[in-house]
């Protein structure tokens, strides 16, 4: 049976009384639904680093989803089994929400930086900060949560961590290992926990690069819908080519269950 990656880009970094889902399109439940129905395996891959993956999935379900952790791919966990795997002690520059994700990761004496979506924390004094610590090693290991350059919110596009990112890259003269998506590792820790192999799989998401292009550097197929992160621009990238545009996730949905 082909297996199903989707992707939404849903915004939990809110405060435990306002739960504002301000980027879930209001189909998005009813879609989640009838893909459980016909039997395709389903698993949400975000980049989303405001909230821990346990969070993200408590407030999906308030909203509906019959949901569970394993079904949620997300930077975090990755990067804490990269940081277990090679001894690595971060300086962490992350949303507060975000930080208990990393409480069984030993930060004493930082060997490295580790950057996500920090929002207001992205302060000139906390990027002076990952600045110094990271030009004071003698081999500098910087790992971002993602390399987005920006998300959409209700009063307008935001800054993401990619723009960051790149900022010490050039400061530091490093270049950055991204456990997020684009990067192949993202997926294929997506791919390992359906246990299914890419060309079984199908992304639909609105990014360009980080959905589309992260997922076919897998071997995947990839749908772009025309909502969130898309511009009409995205259908001339130079690069990157989607398998196929829809107009929407139902869309998508329907395509995808037609061809069972």
């Amino acid at each position: 049976m082909m297996s199903l990656f989707i992707f939404l880009e849903i915004h939990v970094g809110c405060t435990e009384d306002v739960i504002s889902w301000i980027r879930v399109p209001s189909d998005v439940r009813e879609q989640y639904l009838k893909i459980k129905a016909s039997g395709l395996k389903l698993q949400l891959c975000t980049n989303e680093t405001q909230a821990t993956r346990e969070n993200f999935v408590r407030k999906l379900r308030a909203m509906g989803f019959d949901i569970s952790v394993a079904e949620v791919t997300a930077p975090a966990p990755a990067a804490c089994r990269l940081l277990k795997e090679r001894g690595l002690r971060p300086h962490l520059l992350v949303h507060d929400d975000l930080v208990p994700e990393f409480a069984e990761i030993d930060k004493t004496n930082p060997n490295c930086v580790v950057l996500g979506d920090a929002a207001e924390n992205f302060t000139y004094a906390n990027l002076n900060e990952a600045f110094r610590l990271l030009i004071g090693m003698e081999k500098p290991v910087l790992i971002s949560l993602g390399k987005g350059r920006y998300y959409k919110e209700t009063d307008g596009l935001k800054l993401d961590v990619g723009a960051y990112m790149k900022a010490l890259e050039y400061a530091c003269d490093v270049q950055a290992e991204v456990v997020g998506k684009p990067a192949k590792r993202f997926f294929e820790s997506a791919l390992a926990e359906l246990g299914v192999p890419p060309e079984q799989a199908i992304m639909i998401g609105d990014d360009i690069v980080n959905d589309v292009g992260g997922a076919q550097q897998c071997g995947m197929r990839a749908l772009q819908v025309r909502t969130g992160k898309y511009r009409p621009s995205d259908e001339n990238h130079p690069e990157v080519k989607p398998d196929a545009y829809v107009n929407n996730l139902a869309e998508a949905v329907d395509i995808i269950l037609q061809h069972l």
